[in-house]
């Protein structure tokens, strides 16, 4: 299979993400999908039908032909190929299909891809797998997926925490890789955003719950900031707390705070609390002052391999997304900055 038809199959994907599910048809595709939407929370609780959707939908939005043209155009190595390798590739599962750019990346490089998925988010790469060899069988000796010991593979791409990643660097440190661990996403205020703006906020924290390396975490805010606009925007978003692991997680963190009195500012379902670290517990987000925006641009330089993403008005921090984008990333917007193409294309 040429490079063209590995594309257009991807494009092909685009499209039915694209429809879903508004474009009703009678189609095997549909109906399996449509039950993994539907039921997938039974295996995994966080992943509700809503935030199912939202992962398809961004994806559908991504492999766009003109995305995709943008995108392979900066590697003409693609058009040449390369000698295949098995690409051993370790998926997390903390959001809907957070493992797709590797499988996108892997095969549209021309390697195989050898998947070893997290028991939390497995029917969805599975079932696009199953909807790329119905398009083209070649895909089937391109796309395997193992639930045991990975094996026979001339690289790895691994994705989990900090601590499994000391694990993954032990075993896989002789194989050409890429292994991500824990990051999280802040947002810069300035006290001057608009309504609309915090409301997309909302989106960048509450989305999939706040579980994504690319949800908002904390808050860089200047010393004088009021949270009144803050708290009146986002309110649409208090559904979250009718999700009951959600709820839990936040009861839990309200009621360690006021047991130990800690000062917090809270809404009923979402708490703001000052600290200096990066990753804050579902339910809650942290917060920080700055003096000037130089404290702030110092502040993201010092904590740069700590962070996924920025969220703030472009013009103010260099290589941030505007507001409400953050859980839409583009197919150039590599995890933890590190070219996966670029590395697949060197092997």
């Amino acid at each position: 299979m040429d490079l063209s038809q590995r594309i257009e199959s991807f494009l092909k994907l685009g499209e039915f993400f694209r429809d879903f599910p508004g474009n009703r048809v009678a189609d095997n595709s549909y109906d399996l999908l449509n039950d993994i939407v539907k039921n997938d929370y039974i295996y995994n609780p966080w992943f509700t039908e809503e935030n199912i959707l939202q992962s398809i939908k961004a994806i559908g939005e991504s492999l766009r032909k003109e995305k995709m043209d943008l995108w392979l155009s900066k590697y003409p190595s693609l058009i040449k190929g390369t000698s295949q390798k098995r690409i051993g590739v370790i998926t997390a599962g903390n959001i809907p299909l957070v493992g797709f750019h590797d499988f996108l990346t892997v095969l549209i490089s021309g390697h195989i891809f050898v998947g070893k998925l997290s028991s939390k988010d497995n029917r969805l790469l599975i079932f696009i797998s199953d909807f790329l060899i119905e398009l083209n069988k070649d895909f089937k000796d391109l796309i395997h997926f193992t639930e045991g010991k990975l094996e026979k593979f001339d690289a790895i791409i691994a994705t989990g925490s900090n601590n499994t990643a000391r694990y993954f660097e032990y075993y896989f440190g002789k194989y050409p890789n890429i292994i991500r661990k824990n990051r999280n996403s802040v947002a810069v205020l300035t006290g001057n955003e608009s309504d609309t703006d915090i409301r997309k906020l909302g989106l960048d924290i509450f989305s999939y719950f706040g579980l994504g390396c690319r949800n908002v975490s904390k808050l860089l805010i200047p010393k004088d900031y009021c949270f009144d606009l803050f708290f009146e925007n986002i309110q649409d978003f208090q559904l979250v707390y009718q999700h009951n692991k959600y709820a839990n997680n936040y009861d839990y963190n309200k009621s360690v705070y006021l047991m130990n009195q800690i000062q917090h500012f809270d809404n009923g379902f979402l708490i703001l609390k000052e600290d200096q670290n990066l990753s804050s517990p579902i339910g809650v987000v942290f917060f920080q002052h700055y003096n000037n925006i130089d404290d702030v641009k110092e502040f993201l330089r010092l904590n740069e391999d700590q962070i996924q993403c920025i969220v703030s008005k472009p013009d103010l921090i260099e290589n941030s997304v505007y507001f409400g984008q953050a859980q839409e990333p583009e197919l150039w917007d590599y995890a933890d900055n590190v070219d996966t193409m670029q590395f697949l294309l060197g092997l």
